[in-house]
């Protein structure tokens, strides 16, 4: 079904366009809420991406998985995305970033929805480098290329990031101990 929906709107048939977009949006909007810090952020995305795919739908090559390629598009648009609407706001000083010793299985423990949950409230740049790290798989070397800035940059945010959301694990974990108590 999917592959016939693709192939009609790379000929250009509105109908199939329209299918397509009710048909990923939800898997849009699933990835770009991991790069965004709201909803609104993610829709602009999403259109972006979509805007972007319908324009390169005819270089889609059907051998390869199209989620894998849409998804591809999504995470760019998201780093354009932030570039573009960052640029002016403060960056974490690198050179002030203070590492933890935490014990590194709280973040094990969590679900993969509990991490896309706390990850919203991240700074922007340390969410990107967790994202393209530990979800999307990318390396330290390509993640440095995508957002122009050293691979031990990319290391140092991947660490904070953890730090960060260890950090509001324990809080969390404390807030829910003293609940139980009262």
């Amino acid at each position: 079904m999917e592959e016939f929906i693709i192939q009609k709107a790379k000929k250009g048939d509105p109908k199939a366009v329209e299918m397509l977009y009710k048909h990923f949006y939800g898997f849009a909007m699933g990835v770009a809420l991991r790069y965004s810090y709201n909803k609104e952020e993610a829709c602009e995305i999403v259109n972006d991406s979509f805007m972007k795919v319908f324009d390169k739908l005819t270089t889609y090559e059907t051998q390869n998985s199209f989620k894998g390629w849409f998804r591809r598009i999504i995470v760019n648009t998201s780093i354009d995305y932030y570039r573009k609407n960052n640029k002016y706001k403060a960056v974490l000083d690198i050179e002030h970033a203070h590492l933890s010793e935490q014990d590194a299985s709280i973040i094990d423990e969590l679900s993969k929805e509990d991490i896309l949950n706390l990850l919203q409230n991240l700074p922007n740049m340390l969410r990107i480098v967790f994202n393209l790290y530990e979800i999307e798989g990318y390396s330290h070397n390509e993640i440095a290329e995508k957002l122009t800035i050293p691979s031990s940059t990319s290391r140092t945010y991947l660490a904070r990031a953890k730090e960060k959301l260890r950090e509001k694990i324990i809080l969390l974990n404390k807030q829910s101990d003293e609940g139980a108590i009262r």
